[in-house]
């Protein structure tokens, strides 16, 4: 049974609540009346307002594009903004739970600022220098349009909560995650960039620890290739640069930078 239009109907959600230091948590049912068009995110609010007002959620704009609203809904990792009640069964409790890769603050809130200091450690986009006498660059129109899909990232950090070596493994100390692969292939892919972050995905970003299980694209609401046109083309460079035989002799023989 699913809220359809035109229709009222109890549902019952079953939120994760912890006490304001994050601490041992558990879940607590909610019933809630929910109608046509509602999102879990709607039902969300309303349970704060009438029934538990110390109940942190955060939220921005309310339009699957601020990446704010993440959490884990039936135990899929989701925009709760973007997440139609009437794509969800409602004969049964809706569970809500805070993203699981990093720590609880209160309730549904967690502390993503790891990700933030990940990304102060990536080399910068640095540009060469303009190549046409009025101090312009020239680049093909594919080139741009390869890194364009990477800019639509909102920073969810949905892809960061569903990779296994984050989630399961706590590798943060060893791998950068998806979310932040995606931002290197933004630079390293830019026809203008001229920084070498090879050693880096290979040595101190983890690069190797990512198997492509292809989950992170799976739930990337901006829909990014994140494994095939983001993560498989690093990994490819990372091989060329440091294990192919003819890469190894070239730079025995004199080295070279990349191209």
């Amino acid at each position: 049974m699913t809220a359809t239009a035109g229709t009222t109907q109890m549902v019952t959600l079953r939120i994760w609540r912890t006490d304001a230091q994050g601490g041992d948590g558990k879940f607590v049912d909610y019933q809630t009346p929910v109608s046509e068009g509602m999102v879990v995110l709607d039902a969300v609010h309303q349970v704060q307002a009438t029934q538990a007002n110390d109940l942190a959620c955060r939220w921005n704009c309310k339009a699957g594009k601020c990446g704010s609203c993440s959490a884990e809904i039936n135990g899929k990792p989701a925009l709760m903004c973007m997440t139609q009640l009437a794509h969800v069964p409602t004969d049964q409790p809706i569970m809500i739970e805070p993203i699981r890769a990093f720590p609880t603050l209160k309730d549904l809130v967690t502390d993503v600022s790891w990700n933030y200091e990940v990304k102060k450690r990536i080399k910068p986009f640095q540009p060469r220098k303009p190549d046409a006498p009025d101090g312009t660059w020239r680049m093909d129109q594919a080139d741009v349009d390869r890194v364009q899909e990477f800019r639509k990232c909102i920073e969810c950090f949905l892809c960061q909560d569903v990779c296994h070596v984050l989630r399961d493994h706590h590798m943060h100390a060893e791998f950068i995650g998806p979310r932040f692969l995606v931002y290197t292939a933004a630079l390293e892919m830019h026809p203008l960039d001229t920084a070498d972050r090879l050693a880096d995905l290979k040595d101190k970003d983890g690069i190797g620890l990512c198997n492509i299980t292809k989950c992170c694209t799976k739930v990337c609401p901006e829909h990014i290739t994140i494994t095939d046109n983001a993560i498989i083309p690093l990994k490819e460079r990372v091989v060329d640069e440091f294990y192919d035989p003819l890469s190894l002799l070239k730079r025995f023989f004199g080295g070279g930078k990349k191209t």
